[in-house]
Parts: C-alpha cells; structure tokens; sequence
C-alpha cells in the first residue's frame, strides 16, 4: 500500500494536534476552559469532511456549551488549520462530543457487578 492511502488518517492526526494547541491557549471562550481536548479526528477518505470527537469534563451542560463554544469557533479554527497545515483544502469540521470514557466506565461498573451477584462457577 502506498502513503497516500492513509493520507486520510494522517491528516485526521495532524488536525487533533493542531486543534488540542488552540485549546490549550488560543481559544479564549469561557466554555472551553477546564478539560476539554480533541481526543480522535475522523477523516473521510474523500477528505471533504472529519468528524473532531471532543472530551469534555465536566457536566453534561458543560459538554454541550464546549461543543456549541467550538462549532461557534469553527471558522477561525479551520482558517487556522488551513494555514498551519498548508492543505489546499481542508474538510468539513464537525464536531461530536467523545463518551467513549464514560462508556467504558459504565461497562466497567456492571460488569463488576455481575462478577460481585453471580457465584462463582465449578469446573471439572
């Protein structure tokens, strides 16, 4: 396989640095502070759209807000990555929140529970 096969995936990569600096200091809207990073950017092969899945700490109102802050932001932001990253075009940003953690937390909590409720089972 060629690079250019993966051009996608690398540029996704490039993306979620470039946007976790602007979140670390050049987005000064009062709904991004605390913790909120680009956990994952998904870019489409085609390359005309990339999902930015965003992890926010904090309540759910919290994580709406950042998300709203960001879409709000979506302009500056994309002038800057087209300028950092000198594409030529740069896909469509959409911004989704990341509750893969939170998940992961839960499946974690249940399964904790079953292995606590069921008796243990006998082998032969």
């Amino acid at each position: 396989m060629s690079l250019t096969n993966h051009r996608h995936e690398r540029v996704g990569e490039e993306i979620a640095h470039e946007i976790n600096a602007m979140l670390a200091g050049e987005l000064k809207d009062p709904r991004l502070e605390g913790c909120v990073i680009a956990s994952e950017v998904r870019v489409q092969p085609d390359m005309k759209h990339a999902r930015v899945f965003i992890s926010v700490k904090g309540t759910s109102q919290e994580q709406k807000d950042a998300i709203k802050a960001l879409e709000h932001a979506a302009g500056f932001i994309k002038h800057e990555l087209m300028e950092r990253l000198q594409l030529r075009r740069l896909p469509e940003l959409h911004f989704a929140l990341d509750l893969s953690e939170e998940r992961l937390e839960r499946i974690e909590e249940l399964l904790k529970e079953v292995k606590k409720n069921k008796p243990a089972s006998k082998r032969k």
